[in-house]
């Protein structure tokens, strides 16, 4: 049978009121009574019920956190990193995984809000963004990471997707690419992506084809999907860049089951710098994002919300930047 705070109270010889401020770190005690106490509580095993803490209308020192797919090796990422933050803080870290789907995000977002999290991070997507305001109670602190949708009124922790883009291309054209092709998640993400690499062929006097851009969901199986619609064509473009390491390696499965050997016939960009890029041979050329400050940040901006619900909504944008591989290499003259 679990032991109660009743318990804890009779054997250590002191009120339920004073073991509930040793648990939850409020009022004056005493080191030597509070020493007491939790030797105590260790000594019979109990666990505080966060759920009862909760319903005090105390924190719970607990975070929400919606991913769209924890086996994208990106979100995985995230998540160590926003856990490693939180905890650093005192805070624990409630995962759920969405798989992009409205009405799963909502229930994980009504339960955790049972729950009385402190606060969520949205590191999903939505096909109905204003379904995730409409949501959420006033004032409940909310972080949107690496997403960002002016239409909602929150706090934004993103890499500035558009610049990635513009970069990728960059290095293509810098290698003497000018028939280059695109490879995109259907996200706001990939459309920010997207129009950034669209900026760089256009201010190089490069015509964007439109054949050669395909918007696909996230996965390595409609990355190579996607890639052999382009490649298959009768002119091909000369390099690819893809909106995400998934798509990339999907990607080089495809150029390898057309015959075509990367970089040699075929350069790829990726974006992410994830896991995926540094075990796929050729080593992937990515562009990063700073995970680890996005995610400190992050949960900073969530405990500041819980001292100042009110506060200005900010939009912090991290700068993204290429992490040269061996997918790309200047183009080979025929």
């Amino acid at each position: 049978m679990k032991s109660t705070i009743y318990d804890v109270a009779k054997a250590a010889g002191v009120s339920i009121a004073t073991v509930s401020k040793v648990v939850n770190q409020t009022g004056n005690i005493s080191v030597k009574t509070r020493e007491r106490v939790l030797h105590i509580m260790k000594e019979l095993q109990y666990q505080p019920s966060v759920v009862a803490s909760a319903l005090t209308g105390k924190k719970t020192s607990t975070f929400g956190l919606l991913i769209s797919d924890l086996a994208n090796p990106f979100f995985a990422e995230v998540a160590r990193n926003l856990e490693d933050q939180a905890q650093a803080a005192g805070y624990s870290i409630v995962m759920c995984s969405t798989d992009n789907k409205d009405d799963k995000g909502l229930n994980y977002i009504s339960l955790l809000q049972r729950k009385q999290i402190d606060g969520l991070i949205v590191a999903c997507q939505f096909s109905q963004w204003s379904l995730l305001q409409d949501s959420l109670n006033a004032n409940f602190p909310v972080v949107l990471f690496s997403k960002d949708i002016p239409s909602l009124s929150m706090h934004t922790v993103t890499v500035d997707d558009y610049r990635g883009g513009y970069q990728a291309i960059q290095h293509l054209i810098s290698l003497g690419h000018s028939r280059i092709g695109v490879v995109t998640e259907d996200s706001p993400s990939g459309d920010h992506r997207v129009r950034g690499a669209k900026q760089a062929m256009n201010d190089a006097g490069i015509a964007v084809n439109d054949d050669w851009i395909v918007k696909v969901k996230s996965s390595i199986e409609e990355g190579c999907e996607g890639a052999a619609h382009v490649l298959q064509r009768d002119t091909r473009p000369t390099a690819l860049f893809t909106c995400n390491d998934l798509l990339a390696v999907g990607s080089m499965q495809s150029a390898q089951q057309s015959g075509l050997r990367v970089p040699e016939d075929l350069s790829i960009i990726g974006f992410d710098d994830t896991i995926l890029s540094k075990i796929v041979v050729p080593r992937l050329t990515t562009i990063s994002q700073p995970i680890q400050e996005m995610a400190k940040e992050t949960v900073q901006l969530l405990l500041r919300q819980s001292d100042t619900p009110d506060m200005p909504k900010q939009k912090i944008v991290f700068q993204p930047q290429l992490v040269e591989g061996l997918s790309t290499q200047p183009l080979q003259a025929k």
